[in-house]
């Protein structure tokens, strides 16, 4: 007998170990009324099985969607990186692509007021390259030490088991370096119609290193070529009233009868030493480059133009941090990005597993040589040489390129926990973005501002009224009027 299908023939089923199935129907007894033998091992087995089916969902960014697709290079940039998916117009790298929301659960409804998560991971000839970002270019905080706490905030209420509008305000009532986002958030571009219809950031500043050692500063942003579509807060409740897998439905939709959407590539690019001349902190992650002194650089073009075959394996799996970088690509002293490197690969290593990117949708193309040993999920296949399980050794075992080696990163200052607060303009470049709202724009901003804060006590209400009030007073009285809130006099003032 055998456990090869013949042609046309069904294939036999077996266990997880190999070992053919005769009956998948009926569960072994005592007799045919019971009870159980514990010796039903295939019983057993798919029990355990669906116990595990659902692993631990991500504490943010749970409800994500994505897709296969491709990034071309259309303009050279190599006097910027040496990084080889850049090296020649023309070049094409795959890539695997997961867009999510930041405060809902796995079953969150897709068209809620939130950002978004915008996630890419380039299998290039260097190893993986993940570009794990938002769509938006700025974020709520700048110093990770507030991270847990601004997340604490997005979730449950311990006793009331309920997203609490009352902990958010709160929250960004005292810390007036989210003011930028919250805008961008409560604004038309905060519920966008599908993942085709959003931009995607990197929203920190990275390391472009050249050939020549030479390090710049660069922002990543992708453009959406599908223009940019939005509900209002009516229209996306209504839209989560006929089915709360609107994104699903139109990425892999669109995808299926093959109308693939497409983003390009800009970087902003900074020479190194520039850092130093800005009016504001660079690699502060509540504020943006202006345009027209960091102009944006075309790139490439992202394309995606392949569903996952199973979703789980492909999506649910995929694991995305920006640890994952290339020669040619590196980091900066932005703070919340350098606790990011650790807390994204950690937090993988929790969720999947020790090995989590020995999984086929997070394995790079190229050959992987690391001296890790054991542990949960160590499936890899062994070293051809099993004396080389340690560094340095003398049995040919990988060594270290010297070639690869960064310039060295410039730093100053002594080592302290300073006030990310002080001395930090929190209100300018949020108010040149409300100015350039028109008066449309400026009327939904409000009734969505003030409509997120239904129930909230009137004096954090006020709080909040009186940064607004900071950056533009009619900014203050539009959002208090649709509260219901006065503004403080002295913020009115």
């Amino acid at each position: 007998m055998t456990n090869k299908a013949s042609k046309g023939q069904c294939p036999v089923m077996t266990t997880t170990a190999g070992n053919p199935i005769a009956d998948n129907q009926n569960s072994q007894t005592a007799g045919p009324r019971g009870p159980v033998l514990m010796q039903d091992y295939q019983l057993i087995e798919k029990l355990a099985h669906q116990n595990r089916e659902r692993i631990p969902e991500r504490t943010v960014h749970a409800k994500g969607w994505g897709a296969h697709g491709t990034f071309t290079v259309t303009h050279d940039i190599t006097r910027y990186t040496r990084a080889k998916l850049f090296s020649e117009i023309g070049k094409q790298t795959g890539i695997i692509s997961r867009f999510s929301t930041v405060a809902g659960e796995a079953g969150a409804a897709d068209a809620e007021r939130d950002v978004r998560g915008f996630s890419l991971k380039f299998y290039t000839e260097e190893g993986n390259w993940d570009m794990v970002g938002n769509n938006t270019p700025v974020f709520f905080i700048r110093d990770p030490y507030k991270f847990p706490d601004f997340i604490h905030t997005q979730k449950r209420h311990p006793k009331t088991n309920l997203r609490s509008a009352t902990a958010m305000w709160d929250y960004w009532s005292q810390s007036p370096e989210s003011l930028h986002q919250v805008t961008i958030l409560m604004s038309d571009r905060g519920i966008p119609k599908a993942p085709m219809f959003m931009n995607g950031y990197g929203s920190h500043t990275y390391s472009m290193i050249n050939a020549q050692g030479e390090r710049f500063w660069v922002k990543f942003h992708f453009k959406t070529q599908q223009g940019h579509k939005h509900f209002t807060d009516a229209e996306s409740t209504a839209e989560i009233g006929r089915s709360r897998e609107t994104y699903q439905e139109a990425l892999y939709g669109t995808i299926e009868k093959g109308d693939f959407p497409q983003w390009k590539l800009y970087i902003q690019v900074m020479p190194e030493m520039d850092a130093e001349k800005t009016p504001f902190n660079p690699f502060d992650l509540t504020k943006v480059w202006p345009h027209g002194d960091f102009p944006l650089i075309e790139v490439g073009v992202l394309e995606l133009n392949r569903n996952p075959e199973n979703y789980f394996q492909e999506i649910e799996n995929a694991a995305y941090s920006p640890s994952n970088i290339v020669p040619g690509i590196g980091f900066s002293p932005d703070k919340v990005l350098q606790a990011r490197i650790f807390s994204y690969a950690d937090a993988h290593r929790y969720r999947l597993g020790t090995h989590y990117e020995s999984l086929p949708v997070n394995r790079p193309k190229c050959p992987v040589h690391t001296y890790h040993k054991d542990g949960t999920m160590n499936f890899n296949p062994p070293s051809p040489n099993p004396d080389a399980y340690y560094e340095p050794n003398s049995f040919n075992g990988p060594k270290q390129e010297e070639g690869y080696r960064e310039p060295p990163l410039k730093i100053s200052g002594d080592a302290d926990r300073f006030n990310h607060r002080e001395g930090n303009d929190d209100y300018s470049q949020v108010r040149a973005l409300y100015n350039l709202f028109d008066a449309g724009q400026k009327d939904r901003l409000y009734q969505a501002m003030g409509g997120s804060m239904a129930g909230v006590p009137e004096a954090i209400v006020q709080r909040a009224l009186g940064h607004l009030a900071k950056i533009d007073p009619s900014y203050a009285e539009g959002v208090g009027k649709v509260a219901g809130v006065a503004v403080p006099r002295m913020a009115a003032e």
